[in-house]
């Protein structure tokens, strides 16, 4: 590896030193104008974070004892509950739920079996897809593979799938894995983000994907992506950087999904099954029902969860492997038969979300009104019970704030913990709290830009995709500064996954470089070294960067994020890493603690 090139560049040199194993000591002298606690007061963050974690406890109480947290269902009011009393327990101040706006209905799943019974019994893998509509009673029905790529395809359908179990969409070829689904940032990964020209994005794989065709976009630009995109027909010309997208990935056949299932509720279909869009060996992605002729993310009309939500067909995803079988045994001629048994509760009698919010008072009097701020989401799908996505993160922040609780440090500024809900359909959460704490800009709705409010329609569309991007700067003009705007630090967000952390997105704010460097300097042993100028969006941090407030998510190893476990049946605990899961609590609760002991306020990038 040649060096010489890095030898200008601080941030490289920082991996440089973590890769090279020299090390920084702990306890050196900070650069000016910013402060780091002391070698002592990192020996006991590290101390009570890695050797007497209770994270892998609280985490399992979270995922295994409540479950999914859907937006807007009882599980994740409890989890809302839990949190508080938890965080209340643990010593935290004014732990309260702060509700952020009408969602819509809750929903919650009661029966649900799928089972070939004619020509033969076929156990079959499947999990109903959000807000789908269920049965009175059990029932059994032809199945009925539409194979259409075109509207004229259709019409040999006509008349023929009332009441029927129908198959959209054509077999997604599966094939051999033959490189690890886990995986670790490499050191030239690292150095590549180092290196990274500022008012970039992450590298591919590494950002938060906000919906299925950025999921499978970036899936489709890993090395294990690539591989596995070969065998799937219309999709294995797709080039590195290019989308699946809603219209692809399954080898053509998927081209015409959206419009099948808007033909299909046309034609009183039961039930209309799709193949996990990516996965195998029985994990199953899947996540909210859609509404028929809708396009896009949320476009058009009312959202799947809206009280006011016309009636849709009942919606479920098969495990690719069933799926296909399925299909081909169709092709041979075979007349299926499907036993389903699909019960399902909507919940109106509470439309409100609520965020978690708890409190460490900060202990100077000049600086106690100023804020600190660590979060990450509690709401999830369904398929699984939200580990990787994003308990993690809501139990690393938790874990950060126990931390310093039990270490009975006492920090100048107030340190607030926030665990937020709706960031699956937008990052509502986040976006209504910063609004309503810290500020909005004109035409943005409390839910964020572009947000229907009324009715539970709160939810993101198209321009809400937008603003959960990050920017380089944002507008002054304009800009209406809530009440807290002023006493805003910092805000730091874990949601990538169960990875360690390996350093931090800048958000193409250089001012924070030298605070950073110095405040990861005592985890270069744990692998935590890199600074990277790039952004990475999608994540409730982007809440905070949009208005011009630091907001900042961690670098983290990829492991089976993308690859397995993200908004898929196999997001649950036994996909956490526990040691990872230990470092990352521990970094965060030394970042809360030195934001918190500066003598100046952390430094903002400019507004425009």
């Amino acid at each position: 590896m040649n060096i010489a090139p890095l030898a200008n560049r601080s941030c490289a040199f920082v991996i440089l030193i973590g890769i090279l194993g020299v090390g920084i000591a702990r306890g050196q002298t900070a650069p000016s104008g910013e402060f780091r606690a002391s070698a002592a007061t990192i020996d006991k963050i590290r101390e009570e974070g890695l050797n007497h974690s209770q994270a892998m406890q609280t985490l399992s109480y979270l995922t295994d004892v409540i479950g999914p947290r859907l937006t807007g269902s009882p599980n994740l009011k409890h989890a809302n509950e839990w949190t508080r009393d938890t965080l209340s327990k643990w010593g935290l101040e004014n732990a309260h739920l702060e509700p952020w706006g009408l969602f819509g209905r809750g929903w919650s799943l009661k029966r649900f079996s799928v089972q070939i019974v004619e020509p033969q019994t076929i156990i079959l893998i499947a999990y109903p897809k959000a807000w789908t509509p269920g049965f009175d009673e059990p029932f059994t029905a032809p199945v009925i593979w539409i194979d259409a790529k075109t509207e004229s395809d259709l019409k040999k359908y006509e008349g023929k799938l009332k009441g029927a179990v129908v198959l959209a969409g054509g077999v997604r070829p599966v094939a051999a894995r033959f490189d690890p689904l886990a995986a670790r940032v490499s050191d030239s990964d690292l150095l590549g983000l180092a290196d990274a020209t500022p008012g970039t994005t992450s590298p591919p794989g590494q950002a938060r994907a906000a919906n299925v065709s950025e999921r499978s976009a970036q899936f489709a630009d890993t090395a294990v992506g690539q591989r596995l995109l070969r065998g799937r027909g219309g999709a294995t010309t797709q080039p590195a950087g290019g989308r699946l997208g809603r219209r692809g990935g399954r080898g053509g056949a998927g081209l015409f999904t959206g419009r099948i299932l808007t033909f299909a509720a046309k034609e009183g279909a039961a039930l209309v099954i799709d193949a996990s869009l990516q996965g195998d060996g029985g994990t199953v992605f899947v996540a909210g029902a859609s509404v028929p002729g809708q396009t896009g993310f949320g476009r058009g009309g009312p959202r799947v969860y809206s009280v006011d939500c016309p009636p849709i067909p009942a919606q479920a995803t098969m495990a690719v492997e069933d799926y296909n079988r399925l299909v081909r045994m169709i092709q041979q001629g075979e007349q299926l038969k499907m036993s389903v048994d699909l019960q399902v509760q909507y919940h109106t009698d509470d439309l409100m979300a609520y965020n978690t919010i708890a409190e460490i008072p900060g202990a100077d009097p000049e600086r106690k009104d100023q804020i600190v701020m660590i979060g990450g989401h509690m709401d999830s799908w369904q398929a699984g019970t939200g580990a990787t996505d994003n308990g993690v993160g809501v139990v690393a922040a938790m874990e950060a704030v126990r931390i310093l609780e039990a270490c009975n440090l006492r920090p100048r500024r107030t340190i607030r913990i926030a665990l937020w809900t709706g960031e699956e359909q937008g990052l509502l959460g986040s976006r209504a709290y910063v609004s309503k704490h810290f500020g909005s800009y004109p035409g943005q709705s409390a839910f964020g830009g572009g947000g229907r409010g009324r009715r539970g329609r709160a939810a993101a569309d198209e321009s809400d995709v937008a603003s959960s991007q990050p920017a380089t700067t944002r507008p002054s003009r304009g800009l209406e500064k809530g009440p807290e705007y002023e006493q805003l630090c910092i805000y730091f967000n874990l949601d990538n996954g169960t990875g360690k952390i390996r350093g931090v997105y800048m958000q193409n704010d250089e001012a924070a470089h030298p605070y950073f460097r110095a405040w990861l300097a005592p985890f270069a042993d744990l692998g935590a070294t890199t600074l990277t100028p790039s952004n990475t969006g999608s994540t409730d941090h982007i809440s905070f960067d949009n208005i011009g407030l630091p907001g900042f998510q961690f670098i983290q190893d990829p492991i089976e994020y993308f690859s397995r476990s993200h908004h898929s049946s196999a997001d649950v605990f036994d996909r956490i890493q526990a040691d990872d899961l230990k470092q990352a609590a521990t970094i965060m609760a030394a970042f809360l603690y030195d934001a918190a002991q500066m003598d100046e306020r952390f430094p903002r990038k400019p507004l425009r």
